[in-house]
């Protein structure tokens, strides 16, 4: 590897789903706070609606979610009593009903039984006005997805499913925690296009523990036989120190940071040479998917759900550790299920931090978002160069090792630069010196 690459794929960078971020949420944006930006909401708002389903049958040793492992009934019936809850506080304090997506997260969403998967849905459209529904998309586990849970989907407008694939290399899955053979997933593929759903996308990671490049390759390519429409590849972030479950993987079989980036060479090479297009810096899609379509024309966006077609105006986070984003700023649930349960339970917003936006905080997110989605962006339309002379100083060095360029105003991340787009944003968050502790930027 040039050394020159390899000092920058060892250095840490947060992964922008927001801005700022996760780390930087305060306790000062409570349930009260919450409620009054919902009360704001002008009744005609696009929303975006995302459950967080917070349980597994098993955990698998590398996820970094909020989740926990129950194979009892009590807790996932109490799940479904208090999103219902929820549901119905998120409609009483606002006047918005227009929902144009809805995602299902966690977790594990299908380890709720088909009858209940049904029963959130049908609150949501007793509730809100789904006719504009556009995109309704659920992760699920391949291995407890059963032909009623594809039927429940179909029967309620499901049209895209996210599979958890990872790896499919037997000692890699060994190694993490989750045996889940090709042919596993190959049959969950099979119900649900017997079910009319096509749009699926799957899930890889690199950076696993006893992961090689010709494992890998393997693994996408057998990923990319199934012909799904997207992939998301994300590189492992190890935090012993936020969950404890990685600390039963064998750290000393990590890759560590040039082994990664090989890894990560190997399976965007893979999936471009069977025809798949990047889109951002974690995202392949085929050239006919929307997601694509929409990033030729320029159109895409960044949100907890990764690189998506458009933005709602208002996300509206469910369940416990959900994430809210509102014209005012952010707002996380308790990730704690029981105290998520209580404070619904006394029906009042379960919100534990968040962070209201500044007018800096708002420039900076929109420069921040652009340069992820498009890898450019003008900096007269964010105040001009001179507002961000620190900033452009601090990349001195990507630009002289040819990662990034100025020409003018226009800020380009150029091709050699890209499995670092992070690391460009993260010149410009002014919240980056702040302690926090991040995954590797690739």
């Amino acid at each position: 590897m040039d050394p020159l690459l390899l000092k920058y794929a060892e250095q840490n960078a947060p992964r922008y789903t927001s801005y700022p971020t996760a780390p930087h949420f305060e306790a000062s944006v409570d349930g009260e706070t919450y409620k009054s930006w919902l009360s704001a909401l002008a009744p005609k708002t696009p929303l975006s609606l995302y459950l967080h389903t917070p349980y597994c049958q098993k955990m698998c040793w590398y996820c970094g979610c909020h989740a926990f492992a129950t194979r009892r009934d009590e807790p996932i019936a109490d799940y479904v009593e208090t999103i219902l809850a929820e549901i119905d506080l998120v409609v009483a304090a606002s006047s918005a009903r227009r929902v144009s997506e809805i995602h299902w997260g966690g977790g594990t969403p299908n380890i709720l039984s088909p009858d209940r998967f049904h029963a959130i849905f049908a609150r949501l459209r007793e509730r809100f006005y789904l006719a504009g529904l556009e995109r309704h998309a659920v992760e699920i586990d391949p291995r407890l997805l059963t032909p009623a849970h594809a039927r429940v989907f179909a029967d309620t407008g499901v049209n895209r499913v996210s599979l958890g694939v990872q790896d499919f290399d037997a000692g890699v899955q060994a190694g993490i925690g989750r045996v889940q053979p090709f042919e596993v997933v190959d049959a969950a593929v099979r119900l649900l296009r017997g079910a009319g759903i096509g749009a699926l996308s799957f899930d890889l990671m690199y950076g696993l523990p006893h992961q090689t490049p010709a494992s890998v390759r393997r693994t996408a390519l057998q990923a990319a036989s199934l012909k799904p429409a997207r992939f998301s590849v994300f590189g492992y972030a190890h935090v012993p120190w936020f969950k404890a479950r990685q600390k039963l993987m064998a750290e000393a079989a990590l890759p560590e940071a040039a082994a990664r980036m090989k890894l990560a060479e190997t399976i965007r090479d893979a999936l471009s040479g069977v025809g798949y297009v990047a889109i951002g810096y974690d995202h392949y899609a085929l050239p006919t998917d929307t997601l694509a379509v929409a990033a030729s024309a320029g159109a895409i966006e960044r949100n907890f759900q990764g690189f998506v077609e458009t933005r709602s105006d208002a996300l509206i986070g469910l369940g416990p550790s959900a994430i809210s984003t509102l014209p005012q700023g952010y707002a996380q649930n308790e990730p704690e299920v029981g105290a998520w349960r209580a404070a619904i339970a006394g029906r009042a917003f379960a919100t534990k931090r968040g962070r209201a936006l500044t007018a800096q905080d708002r420039v900076r997110r929109a420069l921040i978002m652009r340069l992820l989605c498009e890898f450019a962006v003008d900096l007269d339309a964010f105040g001009g160069i001179g507002a961000f002379a620190k900033e452009v100083g601090n990349l001195g060095p990507m630009m002289r090792d040819g990662l990034a360029q100025i020409v003018g105003a226009r800020l380009a991340i150029l091709d050699r630069g890209r499995p670092f787009a992070r690391l460009v944003a993260q010149a410009f968050d002014v919240y980056a010196e702040a302690p926090a502790r991040h995954s590797r930027a690739v």
